[in-house]
């Protein structure tokens, strides 16, 4: 069985939960044992818990995001270390990407991130797909170590002394709680994927111009609560969408309409704030292609992409 250490920011902490249940399987299986530093019992000394696993555990997972780098504890003790062990060949270090963040240019830069491509977690359609990618990287790095521990003589790698596995409690994985999350937590989400949608469409409206000769995209921002989303193909109107926030129908959302319009209780589509007992989300009330995106946990980038086929799906028809 291989050991598994997070090295994680515990502004990351339901990431990190969401993660951990994406191993499941890998524990129960008897693959993996995982640890991080919410397990470390009352009267113990937390720093030598934690320099004990990134000694002797066999994977450890770099949870990666700004507070990860920001914080100097991670980046200085633990991956520092981490990575000695990586470069030794005596543990396996594997980056998980969780938030936007400039980590290309830390010393795990160089090291093949997770999820593909190194795309944050935060930003794929589907953040369960996401993790599901990292289970797979863990599950292919334990089967890599019993190959090596297979050619190791007793007390190689991969084997940990009996002294230090009882220098920790044995104590139960299941420690999760079910959050809460107020208006307040929920309308502040929902103002982050507009803003998120803007971004997301001005920057499609110009690569969709770079890579289309004779498409123009034009992307204008009305105030903070509205932006129009226009296509010209050969100077000809194609597509025109207006997103825009709005409280009606009882809860505030955000709109999708064909066209230009200043109005507000009118559209094709609607993004709502929800959530479960861990994080928010965005759903979809699934006007526009069907119902889909209707009951879907659909994160930042998973909402931008909804939308944007909606807008640019009458250009694709053609």
């Amino acid at each position: 069985m291989a050991r598994l250490f997070f090295s994680y920011s515990h502004a990351d902490e339901a990431l990190r939960d969401q993660l951990e249940r994406q191993l499941a399987m890998l524990k129960r299986q008897g693959i993996i044992e995982a640890w991080h530093d919410r397990r470390i019992g009352a009267g113990n000394e937390w720093a030598t818990a934690i320099d004990n696993h990134v000694e002797t555990d066999d994977i450890i997972l770099l949870l990666v995001s700004p507070d990860f780098l920001a914080s100097d504890y991670c980046y200085d003790r633990e991956m520092n270390r981490a990575l000695e062990r990586h470069d030794a060949g005596e543990a396996i270090v594997i980056p998980v990407i969780l938030r936007p963040c400039d980590w290309h240019h830390a010393p795990f830069g160089k090291l093949q991130a997770v999820p593909t491509d190194g795309k944050p977690v935060t930003l794929m359609p589907n953040t369960d797909a996401a993790l599901l990618e990292v289970a797979q990287a863990v599950r292919d790095a334990a089967g890599r170590l019993t190959s090596r521990a297979g050619a190791q003589p007793a007390g190689g790698f991969g084997t940990t002394a009996v002294s230090d596995a009882l220098s920790v409690p044995a104590r139960s994985s299941n420690l999760r709680l079910a959050k809460s999350f107020t208006d307040r937590d929920k309308d502040r989400f929902l103002l982050e994927a507009f803003e998120y949608l803007a971004r997301f469409f001005e920057s499609s409206l110009i690569e969709l111009g770079n890579r289309n000769p004779g498409v123009e995209g034009h992307f204008r921002r009305v105030d903070a609560n509205r932006f129009t989303a226009a296509v010209y193909r050969h100077g000809k109107a194609e597509a025109r969408c207006t997103i825009f926030m709005s409280s009606g129908f009882g809860s505030n959302s955000i709109g999708f309409a064909h066209g230009e319009t200043d109005q507000s209780n009118s559209f094709n589509e609607q993004l709502t704030v929800g959530s479960d007992d861990q994080a928010l989300f965005l759903s979809a009330m699934g006007m526009a292609f069907h119902g889909r995106g209707r009951d879907e946990q659909l994160s930042l980038e998973g909402a931008a992409e909804l939308y944007w086929s909606i807008f640019i799906s009458p250009l694709q028809q053609r």
